[in-house]
């Protein structure tokens, strides 16, 4: 199957005609595919339309649509070795934000294995939760955009307490607070 290989020459026909790109992966998401399309839409394409069917029909949007696919077998955005589809479209679309990283090693961990990073059992379980309350694929997106936000603002000071590790320690808990939170409004987000 060479979906994820086929979608760039159709790109510039139907996607870029109406200026919008349309995404397709596998329906019933869980982490990876919710984590992709809050990297899509925050990182690479604002206006980004996702599509969900059964895996069996991920070539038939590619064609029928443009669709780039991601998150299916076979596919150029999708697992690849020990790496997850938002690594592969972290790493496509040369994203260098140092809190993504951070934050794509946490998605891996949900996603794949969680002896990876401990925030990985927490992200895996929320989305377990989101999926049990959503409505749709659609409404799993919007209930866990809030959930990757809050994950992509930890990442941030996790960056932040890094590089700044001596000046923290001379703070109280109050005055680390405030610096934290103004290295993460000076950071300056997509």
């Amino acid at each position: 199957m060479t979906v994820g290989f086929t979608y760039i020459a159709l790109l510039t026909e139907s996607s870029v005609r109406n200026g919008i790109l349309k995404w397709v992966t596998r329906e019933n998401v869980h982490v990876d595919r919710t984590a992709c399309p809050w990297l899509i839409k925050r990182f690479i394409d604002k206006r980004a339309e996702f599509v969900f069917v059964p895996a069996d029909k991920i070539g038939d949007v590619v064609r029928r649509d443009a669709a780039i696919p991601f998150d299916a077998p076979d596919v150029e955005l999708g697992h690849h070795g020990n790496k997850c589809s938002f690594d592969a479209i972290v790493e496509k679309y040369h994203i260098e934000d140092p809190a993504i990283l951070k934050m794509a090693e946490i998605v891996r961990a949900a996603d794949t294995d969680p002896s990876l990073a401990s925030e990985g059992s927490g992200v895996e379980a929320l989305m377990a939760g989101v999926s049990m309350i959503a409505k749709n694929d659609h409404d799993s997106l919007r209930l866990a955009g809030p959930i990757y936000d809050a994950l992509f603002g930890y990442c941030k000071m996790q960056v932040i307490k890094e590089k700044h590790a001596s000046e923290l320690e001379k703070m109280n808990k109050k005055e680390r607070r405030v610096f934290l939170r103004g290295k993460i409004n000076e950071w300056g987000d997509q």
